[in-house]
């Protein structure tokens, strides 16, 4: 028999019972086992018991049924693919194949169809999760030379039934096929495409514990290339022949049981299929592990919001369990694949790659760097280091050895306090972090090997770590990492496309190194209790105290960091065309040199946290703030006259290159106040001008009276954002208090997410409003969104009667399993003429209408809105007045009707 083939089962067959009988007793016994499961107490290994059970139980209802369909002699069942290696999770497919002689015509017989059939269909009735196929030994060995999963899955066949022989014989006749080095391209190829429909990372927040990067798929495929090549059927055989250490090899079997328990408790908690760590679950899986929650905090909060919050503290305890163990599996599928693919190599081949010395310790073996010797870094420590740096420098190098990957993965513990204290080691680290390239790769890859999180000591705490904030799709130090890769991407110039304007700020940067500092410890902090910020500059501090940085660069550094949200903040919360907000800014950020190195900074951060965070918008109230602080810093005073007047001029021309009389414009700029041209670009007063002029003119003639009498529609013009994302929207038409919140229910219910809103009232009464909105989709003519907004939302504008009750809205899943609590902050601005309003909720349809029509049920005027979406989190920022507001009562009556408008459910 092959070597890689498997021992067949005993066939130990109950006694013949009636069908009814034998569906009563396997069903018991099934439930019986899921119930051990689902209250697991034993290790993780033992799994695999209860896991041979559920498969020992189908076997025994297959050969009886088997028995029962009196199919001719010379007719096989045999067990394929997952149930094929002995073991079945709860809710998983029984795959089977029934292996029928070469001479058997099923057309000419079909008698022996019938029972097949027969067979098939009392599977089903048996309550068995069947996945059949019918072949002789010639089809089977076609499919497996078309078909690589068919091949893999015959691979792991063993005999349940019927005749042996013909069982023996495909065996034998799929290993003489079959060719391991084409196998193994095959297998690698279908993991890296698997891995590519996993976003190549094994640190999603809702990862398959079966599929995705570090799951159970990757330790399948390892022992799949070992069958193939001959070299092993399980971890024990493969330690024996070299390929995996004893270390590795007890590594293997406790993640392989680790990743098993979750996916058989995912299995029994979902009562099917289910192999995804979703939200809706993670929570009871991590109860089910036995964790439990441990709060924190001193604010005075509901019993359901302190439950979400426990029950939240309890899964990322379960997911950093499980993202370690898919970390360490793909270190070790790495490792084994490499050497396994070298033994295929040196058989076919016939001796090893040539070698080209590098330096003393290490060489280049076909482009991946070999050591020296097994025991480099126990007698070099500081040569772990110089692997990355060397990875960086030496042309040609394109990965690590199998070798050089064995020898860090086994040389973690040399990685202690006394390596981190080298002064060897602290100026490798300074050059790779100052090497002009290879940035990016060379901090995955210490990542990846955990080289990193052992020399970062504080950066240790960041891997696997999940941020439930609604916003952030990443793990902690996955996010950084993000963030790293960004801000180098700054200094390529063949990203510049990506972002000219910081492409342009870097490229009159002169220390990148600086800026990849502080992205790497701009989050270190997160997880460690109270301000990550802080936390975060304190620990950069340090570092640049151990690691010799200059004073200037390590306060620049320290600043970056402990600094890192303030641009975002006020950018997207504040009043951008208030010169004291700008003022106060710009002290704060104290020089050019800091501006520009916090906005790239910034840039990145946003960028790195989701890929549905970043818009066009957000980028522009960016630049916006970082112009408006640089001249402050420059010695430009905020001048509001002047920059007033400037904006004029240029309104007034770009309004003549319209042809609109010289003096067209006075009707409408004599009812402007200045803050209205404080808020508005000269763009966007040249564009409401030329919409609003000629309505002014009609207005002035006997037509306008005629007008006025019979309550002309609002005037609403749309026009492709000047972004060049989403639309800008324009509401001109007499006041009134409803005019806010009818705007914000239309493009609610239109699935307009607002951006922005300016909202302004003219000096004799009208509404000059202008919305910045994103459609659910941008079709590629977006005049059907302009036809649509402009024929609609007039008519929405004018219904009368009470506002409609908002709508609760469909609330996402990782909303309803991690929701936050909602949040109202109002607080006078510095003049104490108007209020600023905060508000932070998970996102749902329809909340903004639901907010806006709080505040028309308050007699509240909105004057400026900031909408701010990160993910599935809003913070939203109102300036608003009202007559009521400077009143205790009424301001406590305000933040109770926003916050139940704000509760999700």
């Amino acid at each position: 028999m092959p070597p890689y083939s498997m021992q067949a089962t005993p066939a130990a067959d109950p006694a013949t019972l009636p069908l009814a009988a034998l569906r009563q007793r396997y069903q018991g016994d099934r439930a019986a086992i899921l119930a051990s499961i689902g209250h697991w107490e034993g290790t993780a290994r033992g799994i695999h018991a209860p896991l041979r059970r559920l498969a020992r139980l189908a076997d025994e209802v297959l050969r009886q049924l088997w028995r029962q369909a009196a199919l001719p002699p010379g007719c096989t069942l045999v067990a394929v693919g997952g149930y094929g290696r002995g073991e079945l999770f709860p809710h998983s497919d029984i795959d089977v194949l029934l292996l029928l002689p070469e001479a058997l015509d099923l057309e000419a017989q079909p008698a022996v169809k019938v029972a097949l059939e027969g067979f098939i269909g009392a599977c089903w009735d048996m309550g068995l999760s069947i996945g059949s196929s019918v072949r002789t030994q010639a089809q089977c060995l076609h499919e497996a030379s078309a078909d690589v999963t068919v091949q893999t899955a015959l691979l792991e066949s063993r005999w349940l039934a019927g005749a042996r022989k013909p069982f023996e014989s495909l065996v034998c006749a799929l290993f003489d096929a079959l060719d391991a080095r084409a196998f193994m391209q095959a297998k690698l190829l279908e993991q890296r495409q698997r891995h590519q429909k996993f976003e190549n990372t094994p640190y999603a927040l809702e990862p398959n514990c079966k599929e995705s990067p570090g799951g159970l798929r990757d330790l399948h495929t390892i022992l799949w290339l070992a069958k193939a090549a001959g070299l092993g059927h399980s971890w024990d055989e493969l330690v024996q022949r070299g390929l995996a250490t004893a270390l590795e090899g007890r590594q293997l079997k406790a993640n392989e049981a680790l990743l098993s328990l979750i996916r058989a408790r995912l299995h029994v908690l979902a009562g099917r299929r289910e192999d995804r760590l979703v939200f809706d679950l993670q929570s009871a899986l991590a109860q089910a592990f036995g964790y439990r929650a441990q709060l924190e905090g001193d604010e005075a909060q509901s019993p359901k919001a302190l439950h979400a919050r426990g029950a939240r503290r309890a899964s990322e305890a379960l997911m950093r369990r499980y993202y370690w163990a898919a970390k360490a599996v793909t270190q070790l599928n790495e490792v084994l694949l490499l050497n396994i693919q070298e033994r295929i190599d040196a058989d076919q081949r016939g001796n090893a790659p040539p070698l080209r010395a590098l330096t003393e310790h290490f060489f280049d073996k076909d482009g991946m760097l070999e050591i020296a010797s097994d025991d480099l870094y126990w007698q070099h420590p500081q040569a772990i280091l110089e692997t990355f740096l060397l990875h960086q420098t030496a042309p040609g190098i394109t990965g690590l050895s199998a070798r050089t990957l064995r020898a860090l993965y086994n040389a973690r513990g040399l990685m202690n306090a006394a390596f981190r204290r080298d002064p060897r080691n602290r100026a490798t680290f300074m050059r790779i972090l100052q090497q002009p390239s290879g940035i990016t790769h060379a901090f995955r890859l210490m990542n990846q090997t955990s080289v990193l999180g052992r020399y970062l000591w504080a950066f240790r705490s960041t891997v696997g770590q999940m941020q439930h904030d609604l916003f952030h799709v990443y793990t902690v130090d996955q996010h950084i990492l993000m963030v790293l890769r960004n801000v180098r991407r700054f200094f390529i110039p063949e990203h510049a496309h990506e972002y000219p304007f910081c492409a342009r700020l870097a490229a009159g940067w002169d220390q990148p190194w600086l800026l990849y500092v502080a992205a790497l410890f701009h989050d270190i902090g997160k997880g460690r209790g109270g301000d990550h910020s802080e936390v975060g500059a304190r620990e950069v501090a340090s570092f640049a105290r151990q690691h010799g940085i200059e004073r200037a660069d390590a306060d620049l550094i320290r600043f970056l960091v402990a600094e890192h949200l303030s641009m975002s903040r006020v950018a997207q919360k504040e009043d951008l065309s208030d010169p004291d907000v700008i003022a106060a800014f710009a002290r704060r950020v104290g020089s050019e040199r800091r501006l520009t190195a916090l906005y790239l900074l910034t840039v990145a951060d946003i960028r790195g946290t989701s890929p549905k965070v970043w818009n066009a918008w957000k980028g522009k109230l960016l630049e916006d703030l970082y112009h408006a602080t640089l001249r402050v810093l420059g010695g430009g005073a905020p001048d509001p006259a002047a920059e007033i007047e400037a904006r004029k001029r240029e309104a007034l021309a770009r309004l003549a290159l319209h042809a609109l009389p010289q003096l067209a414009h006075q009707r409408l700029w004599q009812q402007l106040d200045v803050g209205y041209f404080m808020r508005h670009s000269a763009d966007e007063i040249a564009w409401h001008t030329r919409q609003i002029s000629k309505v002014l003119h009609e207005r002035a003639t006997g037509l306008g009276a005629k007008l006025r009498e019979a309550a002309p529609s609002p005037l609403v013009r749309v026009r492709q954002s000047p972004i060049g994302e989403g639309l800008q929207v324009l509401i001109y038409t007499a006041d009134h208090a409803e005019l806010f919140v009818r705007a914000c229910a239309y493009f609610d219910r239109g699935g307009f997410s607002i951006q922005d809103a300016k909202i302004h009232t003219t000096l004799d009464g009208f509404a000059l409003d202008t919305f910045q909105v994103l459609p659910a989709s941008m079709p590629d003519q977006h005049r059907e969104w302009i036809a649509q907004v402009e024929n609609d939302l007039p008519l929405a504008l004018q219904q009368g009667g009470p506002l409609p009750a908002p709508g609760k809205g469909r609330l996402s899943r990782r909303v309803k399993s991690f929701p936050i609590l909602p949040r109202v902050g109002l607080q006078p601005d510095e003049k104490g003429q108007r209020w600023l309003l905060t508000v932070s909720s998970s996102d749902r349809i329809g909340l903004l209408y639901a907010i806006a029509r709080v505040l028309a049920q308050h007699q509240v005027d909105v004057q400026l809105a900031k909408i701010s979406t990160l993910g599935e989190r809003v913070e939203d920022t109102f300036l608003i007045r009202g007559p009521h507001l400077h009143l205790a009562r009424a301001q406590a009556q305000l933040n109770h009707d926003l916050l139940h408008a704000l509760e999700s459910d």
